[in-house]
């Protein structure tokens, strides 16, 4: 394997320094949102810049075969890293788009642009066909330990079965909820005692859109 030719810049360094020591110390590549926290760089279009100019200077390998894996190729020195094989982050790590905001409690606009990624492994989610990630806010869904702040990861579905929880568009709006079909209504069910069901009348559930079951939810620990 050739040497690459272009040299990097200092914030370049710094970038593919802190992904190959957090590669080697948890296993998982960084997401965008943690690069960007650690090198203080404000937005995640920043980090992809950088992470752009690794990859066109041959140091950097995002992989979409592979669940859109960042794989340094080169060290900063130019010396070659492990190849694929020898390192526990490609083939059963998924790269799980987290693409807005989701309210447990009232409903809220929901963000549909994927804002971050998170790294998990396949025997967390399964094969995560289509999986992608909401951030909640509120405390609605405390019951059934989801929090606020968390991240909630959905399988897509447009249908439910009693007693699951789903993510559900309410007249353009989001919100995460257990789900009852009851006699000529839904109901959308909080895990807080203190706090009351949303209720749908069947006439208006045109109107309302399951974007899917939760099928996992992550924490950061601070």
């Amino acid at each position: 394997m050739e040497r690459p030719e272009k040299e990097l810049t200092d914030r370049q360094v710094e970038v593919l320094e802190y992904i190959i020591l957090h590669i080697q110390s948890t296993g998982f590549p960084p997401t965008i949102r943690e690069i960007g926290e650690q090198l203080s760089i404000k937005s995640t279009n920043g980090v992809n810049d950088h992470l752009k100019a690794l990859e066109r200077k041959g140091y950097l390998s995002r992989e979409d075969a592979k669940s859109r894996a960042i794989r340094p190729v080169f060290a900063p020195d130019g010396s070659p890293m492990p190849s694929s094989d020898d390192v526990r982050v490609l083939e059963d790590v998924h790269s799980i788009p987290i693409v807005g905001r989701i309210a447990a409690g009232e409903p809220i606009s929901a963000i549909e642009n994927a804002e971050d990624h998170v790294s998990i492994g396949q025997g967390l989610l399964g094969k995560a066909q289509g999986v992608f990630g909401l951030v909640v806010r509120g405390e609605s869904m405390i019951e059934d330990g989801i929090f606020d702040g968390d991240y909630i990861f959905i399988k897509p579905q447009n249908d439910a079965r009693n007693g699951e929880i789903v993510a559900v568009m309410v007249d353009d709006e989001a919100t995460v909820k257990r789900f009852y079909r009851e006699s000529g209504r839904i109901r959308l069910q909080p895990a807080n005692a203190s706090m009351e069901p949303i209720y749908i009348d069947a006439s208006q559930w045109k109107h309302t859109v399951v974007l899917g079951k939760v099928v996992g939810v992550f924490r950061r620990l601070h």
